[in-house]
């Protein structure tokens, strides 16, 4: 899609004709998966199966916060059809795990510090003895009062070994005695919000013949897994096989380890295959969240409207573990003044640890927190200032050459001026009419209590920014294998497809490259070089380089041979449709024709450059690149329900380039409608550390009911010059900002200060009318 286009395009409409036949970069491919999935014939993990199969159940604590006293697992031993129950002393290896930091137990031994977590695991030869056999295990709990509020978090006693703070990060950048003429103040709170993926966390565990265990998982790291499942069993890497199979989709780390790592305990002991498929509550229970955040801002401007100063102040509440809160921690702080040029900003930023479920990667983690947080602030100041809200922004936006409160200077396209006056200047949807058959149109939908004279129309604006790959000094790399023989490459890479379309691009990059047209990607496991976790954007950047890399290899081992007969340099050879030709046109042949019979293979590793940790100051080149995103927002308030209708997301994002049309315009649109949910139902509640209503009638996601009109105004191909295609990750961005823009919207509609996220209806009633 061209950077010049000037209508709005949805996912639909990019997707390309029957009769096309897309082909390379640049073109609608269809996801090779795409018909399984719809027919419902797609293999997920849950449907996995082997001979002599048993079954597993964990049982996990009712308590946020208990001491264990003692551990019976005496009447679960003696069900019939019991083949084994294992906690924390049958684990051989290492007993904690952790994606960052290792200090999760696999087994409560001692302490239990968050409601759900793992006691006992039970395997047997049926899924209901395996339940009753985990029901059994009694467990004899010394009930502790749990520390649930993050801020006394500090002051109350160590809820770890390692303490109840994981991190601060103090910010100090410019003159800490600058003030502004226009000064506005804020606290913010933004709730927890879960992945909640379609598919339950389902897995395998097959014992192999030396000893070891393959597990064959929804995994989004397998060579990660492999590794902390290897230590826990207490073997060697090469003896632990992680296979992935059957990934429903992930918006964050898509496996929880503390699911996995009983399941290979129970085959190594039973020496049975074990199969494990969580229910929806154990889901809730198990897997990490996003991090529910407080936010205080202050914010200086003069009377112009420039910021001068931002002071902030953030805490994390990481639940019991640390996981990646670290990482969270330091987007959060390096982005809290938003894609905003701020030459003076103090910012505190802490991540503690405290009775409540667990946190850690999920979609646009701290990015998405402190811009709901600015946002807010600057609509603040342009009330203030009775200036546009828009036109506030556009006075502040940074651009390439700025520096970021980090100290880092953005160096990768930042169109964000270009982003926000295309939303800005996109028409306005129409308004309603009021009128009974247009009554599905109000907020609350077509049975919904309210009236159109109380509905009013609001329009906000959101500027959202997020890093790529990982940050701080994390060695990001990528290895691949193209191979071709007979007109068929394949591709070997360990990056899993989790929906973001890796495994579209690679066929894509081998398609464009080589020129042929069937190209295949190989399934994933961990006896492949290790490609990392699939988040961030990192395959699309650091996998498909790789994939780049040693596809380029293969070619010039094609054309070598026909170079040096003709007497010239590969350069001067072209593969195009199949077909390589001379500059010249002296030499024409088919790319099978010059294959002749042979197989051709490269393997080539794609690094990044490096990046730093943040000092003492919060200063640091700490991140890759960066991306950005502008979207309006437009919603119809009910100022006497509160109820809330998101009418219109219109969308401009600096993408780098696009490589697939549809694919990227579905992922714009998925991350908009997940960012829809963030703000306006999306909330796993809790009472002093209990999840309530652990299952998707308790927790609201949104539908497609729900889903507003997308516009995609304006995508801005301006390469990033040290990304592999000059591509950009498009999914996170969307996800960060459309929640401050609903926000917006509804302060505009109903002049309310909306300080939290998700919006509860009281925020958006209006009573002194």
């Amino acid at each position: 899609m061209s950077n010049e286009a000037a209508t709005a395009t949805t996912a639909a409409e990019a997707a390309p004709a029957p009769e096309q036949l897309p082909h390379g970069l640049g073109a609608s491919l269809p996801a090779a998966d795409t018909r399984a999935k719809t027919e419902g014939t797609f293999p997920y993990a849950a449907d996995l199966w082997a001979e002599g199969l048993l079954w597993a159940a964990v049982l996990r604590s009712p308590h946020p916060h208990a001491r264990i006293v003692s551990i019976d697992t005496s009447h679960a031993r003696e069900m019939p059809g019991v083949r084994a129950v294992v906690t924390h002393e049958d684990v051989p290896g290492t007993a904690r795990h952790g994606r960052r930091n290792a200090d999760r137990p696999v087994f409560a031994s001692e302490v239990v510090r968050h409601h759900g977590e793992p006691i006992a695991a039970v395997a047997a030869d049926h899924p209901d003895t395996a339940r009753m056999a985990a029901a059994a295990v009694i467990v004899e709990y010394e009930v502790l009062d749990p520390v649930t509020d993050p801020e006394q978090a500090f002051e109350a006693e160590p809820l770890h070994p390692d303490g109840n703070l994981i991190r601060h990060i103090p910010l100090r950048h410019g003159d800490p005695d600058a003030v502004g003429e226009i000064v506005v103040e804020g606290q913010y709170r933004i709730g927890r919000q879960d992945p909640a993926p379609i598919g339950a966390e389902a897995g395998l565990a097959v014992p192999r013949p030396d000893g070891g265990v393959e597990l064959y998982l929804a995994s989004t790291d397998p060579h990660a897994d492999r590794d902390t499942a290897a230590a826990c069993y207490g073997l060697e890497p090469e003896r632990v096989k992680i296979v992935v199979t059957g990934v429903p989709g992930a918006t964050a780390d898509r496996e929880d380890q503390g699911f996995q790592l009983p399941l290979g305990l129970l085959a190594l002991k039973t020496g049975c295959p074990v199969k494990l498929t969580a229910t929806r509550e154990e889901s809730f229970l198990g897997h990490t969240h996003r991090h529910p955040t407080l936010l205080r801002y202050r914010h200086h401007a003069d009377a112009e409207g420039r910021l001068v100063k931002v002071e902030a102040q953030i805490l994390l509440d990481a639940g019991a573990y640390a996981d990646t809160s670290s990482e969270a921690l330091a987007a959060a702080v390096g982005f809290a003044c938003g894609p905003y040029v701020v030459p003076n900003a103090f910012i505190e930023g802490w991540a503690v640890r405290t009775n409540n479920p667990p946190s850690g990667h999920v979609r646009g983690e701290g990015a998405m927190q402190v811009c709901a947080a600015y946002e807010a602030q600057m609509d603040k100041l342009a009330k203030k200032l009775g200036m546009d809200p828009a036109e506030l922004r556009l006075r502040n936006v940074m651009a390439t050459g700025d520096v970021l409160p980090t100290g880092q200077t953005v160096t990768c396209p930042a169109p964000v001026a270009e982003l926000l006056q295309a939303v800005r200047d996109f028409p306005l949807p129409p308004l309603p009419k009021d009128t009974p058959e247009d009554e599905w149109l109000l907020p609350g939908g077509p049975e919904g209590a309210g009236e159109p004279g109380a509905v009013r129309r609001g329009v906000g604006y959101g500027l959202g920014m997020v890093h790529m790959l990982g940050a701080e000094g994390a060695d990001e790399v990528s290895t691949a294998t193209v191979k071709v023989q007979d007109g068929v490459a394949t591709v070997l890479c360990a990056a899993v497809e989790t929906g973001q379309g890796f495994t579209t691009l690679a066929r894509q990059i081998v398609q464009e490259t080589l020129g042929i047209d069937e190209v295949h990607v190989a399934p994933v496991d961990t006896d492949q070089p290790p490609a990392g976790a699939g988040c961030r954007g990192r395959h699309t950047w650091v996998s498909g380089g790789a994939v780049e890399r040693a596809a380029k290899m293969v070619r010039t081992q094609l054309l070598q041979p026909l170079a040096h007969k003709f007497g010239m340099s590969t350069e001067l050879l072209q593969i195009t449709d199949g077909k390589i030709t001379s500059y010249d046109g002296v030499l024409s042949t088919t790319v099978t024709e010059a294959m002749d019979g042979k197989e051709l293979w490269a393997t080539a590793q794609c690094r990044p450059h490096p990046t730093e940790p943040l000092n003492e100051a919060g200063q640091g080149d700490a991140f890759v690149g960066m991306a950005f995103c502008a979207i309006r927002a437009v919603v119809d308030v009910d100022i006497e329900l509160g109820s809330v209708r998101v009418v219109e997301l219109a969308l401009a994002q600096d993408v780098g380039r696009v490589l697939n049309p549809a694919q990227l315009a579905a992922r714009i649109e998925a991350g908009v409608t997940q960012g829809v949910g963030i703000a306006l139902t999306e909330n796993l509640r809790t009472a002093r550390g209990l999840i309530r209503h652990p299952d998707l009638t308790g927790y609201a996601l949104p539908t497609a009911l729900d889903a507003p009109d997308i516009r995609i105004v304006k995508l801005v191909e301006e390469r990033d010059v040290v990304a592999p295609f000059g591509a950009k990750a498009v999914s996170a961005v969307p996800v960060v900002t459309s929640p401050a823009a609903i926000a917006s919207a509804v302060r505009a509609a109903t002049g309310r200060p909306v300080n939290r996220l998700p919006i509860r209806p009281q925020a958006a009633v209006v009573t002194d009318r």
